[in-house]
């Protein structure tokens, strides 16, 4: 009887060896980066051919948390518990909310990150489609519009109760203005095992006439929040930084919107009364790695300031830790009247969407 025993546990520590193997080998083969500087596809066709120089235009970047992230969802790489979203209608639900808020502000350009296509988590529903619905039934009109992939990762087992899967996802720009061409910028990402999982980082560069002759080269950015070396943050910005002192230098307006996974108020802690003693990741953006040329807008009332995103370890509440890391870097040649997060109570994502308002000079 012992011997049986024996045999069947030994049995069965090879099969789940073997099983783990095979795993490994399928996640490190599943491994690619996607090319650098790739040419991104142009779909629909805007009513505006050219933007106007001395209008004033609005535009607005949320994170909409590929549909999951309501605001009694924690996230299992956040340390809270859920590794998929609560169910399709759920994704449904909270990308109609986000979308409200955002059409509600009557934008002219939308940047939008974290956006699924065929993923696990978000019960493969094509958010991009859902999106684009929405829109085509506004008062936004046509628009032209642009994806840029930045998350395609092999089946993730983990965590074994709800395996997160496979995921497929990335950022998508909407503009009433006509996108000429738009190219993907692969941005340097960590070099350690964690990049099998991780997001292949990028930003998208949307290239629109202006009716003075030059271009607005509208970027839409996803940077880096954890890495184990600091170099890596630094370095996605001083690549980005590098990308729009060129474009400047040819004579073009720059506006770069998204999620940038650091503190672009400085130090939100003062704004929200929380404290960032746990929070390694709550950097301040690195504005010394920037041109002169450039600036971090703000968005914030300081009367009434409203964070951007908040900590998904667990359900929100007022406790929970909160900061704005989503706002906008402009050129000089661009001028802001008005910047601020649109407060949705975290009801749809874990990110408030930002707005900004701006002529271009």
């Amino acid at each position: 009887m012992l011997k049986k025993l024996f045999k069947f546990i030994l049995t069965l520590i090879i099969i789940i060896i073997v099983f783990l193997a095979v795993y490994a080998a399928y996640v490190l083969i599943s491994y690619h980066r996607i090319e650098d500087n790739q040419s991104i596809d142009v779909e629909g066709t805007a009513e505006n051919t050219t933007a106007q120089a001395n209008k004033k235009y609005r535009i607005i970047s949320a994170n909409l948390g590929f549909g999951a992230y309501s605001d009694d969802y924690s996230f299992f790489m956040d340390g809270g518990t859920e590794s998929w979203a609560y169910s399709k209608d759920a994704v449904k639900t909270n990308l109609n909310g986000s979308m409200d808020a955002i059409l509600g502000l009557s934008p002219d350009f939308i940047a939008l990150q974290e956006v699924d296509l065929k993923s696990t988590r978000s019960y493969k529903v094509d958010e991009s489609k859902l999106i684009y619905d929405r829109i085509s039934s506004s008062s936004f009109g046509n628009s032209s519009r642009t994806f840029a992939i930045n998350y395609d990762s092999p089946f993730l087992l983990y965590p074994i109760t709800q395996p997160h899967g496979k995921s497929y996802a990335g950022i998508y720009t909407i503009s009433s203005v006509q996108i000429n061409s738009a190219t993907r910028r692969s941005l340097p990402i960590e070099e350690g095992m964690s990049k099998l999982i991780d997001l292949d980082r990028c930003y998208c560069k949307n290239y629109i006439d202006v009716d003075n002759g030059k271009k607005l080269v509208l970027y839409n950015v996803h940077l880096s929040a954890y890495t184990t070396d600091p170099a890596t943050a630094q370095n996605q910005v001083v690549m980005l930084n590098e990308d729009m002192r060129n474009e400047f230098a040819a004579g073009n307006y720059i506006i770069a919107a998204g999620d940038m996974n650091k503190d672009v108020l400085g130090d939100s802690t003062k704004y929200f009364n929380t404290s960032a003693q746990d929070q390694l990741w709550a950097k301040p953006f690195p504005v010394e790695l920037l041109d002169d040329d450039f600036s971090v807008v703000k968005p914030v009332d300081e009367n009434d300031p409203v964070p951007s995103a908040r900590n998904a370890d667990t359900a929100y509440t007022k406790d929970s830790f909160v900061i704005t890391i989503d706002g906008f870097i402009v050129s000089s040649n661009v001028e802001v009247t008005e910047s601020n997060v649109v407060n949705t109570g975290f009801k749809y994502s874990d990110h408030n969407p930002v707005f900004m308002d701006f002529i271009l000079k």
